[in-house]
């Protein structure tokens, strides 16, 4: 095989394939022996019939075939040994071919442009830590000791207030008749929380252990029998126990309950709790301040096939018109993507970034976690999109990059408050907000266009579009 690499414009290269003749007789003397064992003619043993035979009978067949092999086999050699990464598929035009002849063809290619990754690592950012106060632990153990009361049974005599846990019995019914599911044992209700049935629990203030009360209430709209649905029900209820609320004793034994093996133990939870609370938002910020140092990293040139496919992305579901009115603005849009892509994708490759299958299983599960009730769903989506696996490969890989890169560049840590914490992303939830409401203000009738698709899909669980492996590397 020779090849000859003729620079055209910038980018855009000319690669010249040439296979001698006798390379291609040898491609189909290969496929004619690997057919000979499993065709059957007439008048032929298996693996007998003579070559002018088969080739009369598959010979055009034969060749389309070996050449579709050919091309694809040297194709990709030509690219690799000449060190040319494709910007998407290469055009191929064949000028000489055919049974018994030299091949040779063109390959037309737009090359991905030479990125220098080396400043990555003196990128800076901020890398934050919260400090979480005593008085924070001890307020957020206090909202747990609150939310989950402790109960005394109280004395015969007492009657029932808001707040008290009642325990009973019930016999119900409609128009003076049972039915399905009128007779509940040992249900307990706290005044107040009205949990039950509307207007249940004010009817059993004031009653008293052993006490019998009709209490009445309308069945619900999703009560189970669709008939007595909206029904008056009169409610036979036997008081089997009043309790009064109690304040929970935060101590070894409450924390113990919870999980934890002292109160100290418990404390030492809850603070790294809170602290997670906030790491995660924290940590996007700090990713978002390296893609902006990134946006700064020069590349001499971005194929413009790789642009014109980015503002397909950035324009669909807009009218022409205003497609055609934005396109400067989308121009650098994806001037910017692209770019910001190419790096990414040069960094990962030079420190052999991977995605493995678990891992993509592993975000599939946290997205089925995120959307409780809905995982068929969710299945479903990602089985019959392989576009969807694809992006969030992308996503992934971007994660993985970005993570490798907080680990190398240069951090500027600070440790800060829970307060200064919620102060900064407070700060950058309004910048971002403004910032939307301004591409929303320009580009009205696209981002709802593309809002509404997106709400029908699972795969928008992240908010921003990985632009890391946008590059074909075909």
């Amino acid at each position: 095989m020779k090849v000859t690499v003729e620079n055209i414009k910038g980018l855009n290269k000319d690669v010249k394939v040439f296979i001698d003749k006798e390379t291609m007789n040898s491609y189909m003397d290969e496929k004619y022996e690997e057919i000979k064992g499993t065709v059957n003619l007439k008048g032929f043993r298996p693996g007998k019939v003579p070559r002018e035979v088969l080739k009369r009978q598959f010979g055009k067949a034969v060749f389309g075939e070996v050449l579709d092999k050919v091309l694809k086999d040297t194709s990709t050699k030509a690219l690799e040994e000449n060190k040319i990464k494709p910007a998407g598929q290469p055009k191929l035009d064949l000028k000489i071919y055919g049974e018994d002849k030299e091949l040779e063809y063109v390959m037309s290619v737009t090359e991905l442009p030479k990125v220098d990754v080396k400043s990555i690592e003196s990128i800076k950012f901020d890398q934050y830590s919260v400090k979480i106060d005593n008085s924070e632990t001890d307020k957020r153990i206090k909202e747990i000791a609150k939310n989950q009361p402790s109960f005394k049974e109280a004395s015969a005599e007492t009657k029932a207030k808001e707040g008290d846990l009642v325990t009973l019995d019930y016999q119900a019914t409609v128009d003076g008749k049972e039915f399905k599911g009128s007779e509940g044992k040992n249900t307990q209700l706290t005044l107040g929380k009205d949990l039950f049935l509307k207007g249940f629990d004010k009817q059993l203030i004031g009653v008293k252990k052993d006490d019998e009360k009709i209490v009445d209430a309308v069945l619900p709209e999703n009560f189970p029998e669709k008939e007595l649905v909206n029904k008056s029900a009169k409610f036979n209820c036997k008081i089997l126990n009043v309790k009064n609320p109690e304040e929970v004793k935060i101590d070894d034994n409450f924390a113990k309950n919870l999980g934890a093996k002292d109160l100290n133990d418990l404390k030492t939870l809850i603070s790294k709790q809170i602290n997670d609370e906030y790491k995660n938002s924290l940590d996007q910020l700090s990713k978002n301040q390296i893609l902006k140092e990134i946006e700064k990293i020069k590349v001499d040139e971005i194929p413009e096939n790789l642009i014109e496919e980015e503002i397909k992305i950035l324009s669909q579901g807009m009218p022409e018109e205003e497609a055609k009115k934005n396109k400067t603005k989308f121009t650098e849009t994806a001037k910017t993507r692209i770019k910001t892509g190419l790096i990414l994708n040069e960094f990962g490759e030079q420190n052999k970034v991977q995605v493995s299958e678990q891992e993509i299983q592993a975000e599939v599960q946290k997205q089925l976690r995120m959307m409780p009730g809905q995982e068929k769903m969710v299945m479903d989506f990602y089985q019959k999109n392989p576009s969807a696996v694809a992006s969030l490969r992308g996503t992934v890989y971007e994660e993985k990059i970005l993570n490798l890169i907080k680990e190398k560049a240069k951090p500027n840590k600070k440790e800060i408050s829970k307060d200064e914490a919620e102060k900064i992303l407070k700060d950058a939830h309004k910048h971002d907000h403004n910032h939307d409401h301004e591409h929303e203000h320009d580009e009205d009738k696209k981002v709802k266009a593309k809002s509404s698709k997106e709400k029908k899909s699972p795969s928008k669980a992240s908010k921003s579009k990985p632009v890391a492996k946008k590059v074909s590397k075909k």
